[in-house]
């Protein structure tokens, strides 16, 4: 999908603000500071984006926080089914935007959850996730009905990591990330085997290694259910979601535990997807970079999980846009 560029917005809104070139960077340095973007904000590269340079996606993320507005409603991506267009700014819209509450936009940032399949429930899965919220900030000590286990998957890029970063931030329920589980010792044993240690595309990783890396992290989040542990598992899930079997055996292992598993697929545009993989500039991704059209042709980009799941609509990063305005606001961000 093309992006159309309206970089003149950020002008208006900064206006609006009453913001001076300098000043909005300021805010936007200290919102990189807040949110682990990679982000500089001086003046002359503010002053260029508002003269038709497109934001890289660390900008545009601040500048969404900044002004409390969407990609699409600044301008700087069209805007999907049911989102707002491009807006024109007036006082009342900033204030209201500017106040947001924190349980307001926590469950504007779950909005993003959708059901998958006729058999699960999104309402009752943002519930559950508000509920875990409120019993952090409001009402400590108080139990939880039976622990929670949330699969977040999706293709590299996708977002899936900062949406089940949020969820994990939101909740108190334990993060196990594969990679942050995985990846020394993956290296090390890629290495030991007589191949690369950001290999992610040989027999040699499909066949020997990563299904060590998935044992390792599906045992890890049994011996927290074991415990009665609320955790979130964050990976691709690739060909686990594509396999009815395995997901049916993981759901017989929570079900007479009383967990409630949830399957999460965050869908994202190839794009985007790109985008954000370019930027980030891992070492594990430079194979996808040097052949995407090659790797793009090994994605079915229409894939879901072959069982009960909710789909995030993550398409041009609309749903982390909200995630990221849901973090400023409880982290008590703002003008």
């Amino acid at each position: 999908m093309a992006r159309k560029e309206k970089t003149n917005l950020l002008r208006q809104h900064r206006e609006e603000f009453e913001l001076t070139l300098e000043e909005a960077g300021e805010k936007l340095r200290e919102i990189a500071e807040r949110h682990k973007l990679n982000v500089a904000a001086n003046f002359q590269t503010l002053w260029s984006h508002e003269n038709g340079t497109h934001p890289n996606v660390h900008y545009r993320r601040a500048y969404c926080i900044l002004y409390h507005r969407t990609e699409a409603e600044l301008g700087l991506r069209p805007a999907l089914p049911g989102e707002e267009p491009p807006v024109t700014v007036v006082s009342a819209q900033r204030l209201e935007r500017t106040h947001s509450e924190p349980a307001e936009a926590v469950k504007k940032a779950l909005g993003s959850i959708h059901a998958g399949t006729d058999d699960v429930n999104a309402d009752a899965l943002r519930e559950r996730v508000v509920n875990a919220w409120r019993r952090r900030t409001s009402m400590p000590g108080v139990e939880e009905d039976g622990p929670s286990v949330v699969l977040v998957g999706g293709f590299a890029g996708s977002g899936k990591s900062e949406f089940a970063k949020f969820l994990g931030g939101v909740t108190g329920w334990t993060i196990l990330d594969k990679d942050t589980l995985t990846r020394r010792l993956v290296g090390q044993l890629l290495i030991a085997l007589g191949g690369e240690a950001h290999d992610r595309s040989s027999d040699l990783y499909r066949e020997k290694v990563r299904p060590l890396e998935y044992h390792c992290l599906i045992e890890v989040a049994k011996e927290n259910i074991r415990s009665g542990v609320s955790v979130i598992l964050d990976a691709p899930f690739i060909a686990e979601f594509n396999q009815a079997e395995w997901m049916q055996r993981f759901q017989n292992f929570c079900r007479p535990r009383h967990v409630s598993l949830s399957t999460v697929w965050v869908d994202c545009d190839q794009e985007s997807m790109r985008e954000y993989i370019e930027f980030r500039g891992a070492a594990r991704d430079m194979w996808k970079m040097e052949a995407w059209d090659d790797y793009l042709s090994t994605l079915d980009l229409k894939m879901r999980p072959r069982g009960p799941h909710f789909v995030v609509d993550n398409r041009l990063g609309s749903a982390i846009t909200l995630v990221d305005e849901a973090r400023d606001v409880l982290s008590g961000g703002g003008l």
